[in-house]
């Protein structure tokens, strides 16, 4: 553990204010603040950089940073006080909260410079998805830096070698992929090359590990495991919605293709909230920044483009309230769907019924997400007779929704014959952990 506490003395995350950054600082200064409370450590100094551009963002963020370790510190009250046994003066639960709190705020250092990353030994980087942006301050950094420091990438979509070729890194950089939000989902993707010293990639499980997440190793190719899958997901629904306004207007359209995608597949959520929730924007993005390293393939929506520009984007705001994209909600739940012809939005509530009795009515064995996904011993036996039931029916719901499944197995085995996976457990992990699903996409339910 040598290496481990030393590496960690001093850590610089890029794009700290972000969502994803926000998340990755939360995690960090709470495992850099116990490392430092360790006996062995004592009189050591662990420093963590929150460096973004934004005074106002990093304002936010150190107020965010308090509430989330005040509430971390009252969670783990009992392992505190043996941290703390030697300290007389801590008597009282809140006097040791209070002490934490203050120990983990005095490590982070909040910076708007590049300059503080120079120092450091591990860079965790989580700005915005523009490869241009991240080879100029990974290269900074790099050419300054005289300890040859580990740099950690949390890009959801471009090839980690792709980054180290472009900074000049020497395989000094691997892809760690926290799923949003960070402190909460408990997957990252592991993306390592050829040229990661072995050391590099052992902290990096030992970090993953003290961070209690479920780690998952991918190939380095565009996009990886989970927005591997995603992307294409969704493009498939775009493309079955699109399919359906021959037969029914845009927004009744929707509305189907996301019924189907969860309630007939018995997912948390059906494929267009998945993409506001996500982000239109962000989605169009990962889209176009996997594209050009994928042959024989177009991931690409006019649908998107065209969503864009009329100025829907989706998204969430800061509070975690659900932007309006091509669904409209209402306290976080959808009550509208966006007809780009009257660039307005059009109450599901008029056409919901008519919608609904297209659709059919689902297999008589249904349950919901949640009763399947946390019934534990019982959810094999549910999918089973469901998935059985939903082979066998004749509706415009089921038949949508077979094709669907069948079109996500299809993905999900590709990404195991492409080598993006190393085999289908990887693939279903990353999808029940980092997207909840009831059930891997790898699976013979409908063979």
């Amino acid at each position: 553990m040598i290496i481990y506490d030393e590496k960690l003395q001093n850590v610089t995350v890029l794009g700290a204010a972000g969502k994803m950054g926000s998340g990755i600082l939360l995690l960090t200064a709470a495992e850099m603040a116990d490392l430092s409370l360790k006996p062995e450590n004592k009189g050591k100094t662990f420093c963590l950089n929150a460096m973004d551009v934004s005074q106002e963002g990093l304002a936010g963020l150190m107020k965010y940073l308090k509430d989330q370790v005040l509430k971390l510190a009252e969670k783990k009250t009992v392992a505190l006080r043996q941290i703390y046994r030697d300290r007389t003066d801590l008597i009282e639960n809140e006097d040791i909260i209070r002490e934490y709190v203050f120990d983990v705020m005095n490590i982070v250092r909040p910076v708007t410079t590049v300059e503080a990353a120079y120092n450091s030994t591990i860079i965790f980087e989580a700005v915005i998805e523009n490869l241009d942006l991240k080879k100029k301050l990974l290269s900074q950094i790099n050419e300054n830096n005289p300890t040859s420091p580990w740099f950690f990438s949390n890009t959801s979509s471009i090839p980690i070698h792709v980054l180290d070729e472009a900074a000049n890194l020497d395989g000094r950089i691997l892809g760690f992929h926290f799923y949003n939000p960070p402190a909460v989902q408990r997957l990252v993707e592991l993306i390592t090359t050829p040229k990661n010293p072995a050391e590099m990639v052992e902290f990096a499980k030992t970090y993953a590990k003290r961070l209690k997440k479920v780690l998952v190793p991918s190939n380095d190719f565009a996009g990886f495991i989970g927005n591997g899958h995603f992307m294409r997901d969704a493009l498939h629904g775009i493309h079955e919605a699109e399919r359906l306004t021959k037969e029914v207007p845009f927004v009744e359209a929707v509305y189907m293709l996301n019924k189907v995608s969860q309630d007939f597949l018995i997912r948390p959520m059906g494929i267009f909230q998945l993409i506001d929730y996500v982000g239109i924007e962000v989605v169009q993005f990962i889209m176009k920044v996997m594209n050009p390293y994928l042959k024989n393939e177009d991931l690409h929506s006019d649908l998107l483009d065209k969503m864009m520009s009329l100025g829907v984007k989706g998204g969430q705001r800061s509070d975690g309230s659900q932007k309006d994209g091509f669904l409209k909600y209402e306290k976080n739940k959808p009550v509208a769907v966006y007809d780009p012809d009257s660039k307005g939005y059009k109450q599901i509530s008029e056409f919901q019924v008519k919608c609904d009795e297209k659709l059919g009515p689902l297999p008589d064995s249904w349950k919901p997400w949640k009763v399947v996904n946390f019934s534990k011993d019982k959810k094999e036996s549910m999918l089973i007779n469901y998935f059985k039931e939903l082979k066998s029916g004749k509706t415009t719901g089921t038949e949508i929704a077979r094709k669907y499944h069948a079109r996500s197995n299809e993905i999900g085995n590709k990404l195991v014959i492409d080598k993006v996976a190393n085999n289908k457990e990887d693939v279903n992990t990353v999808m029940l952990t980092g997207f909840f699903h009831a059930y891997g996409p790898v699976n013979e339910y409908l063979s």
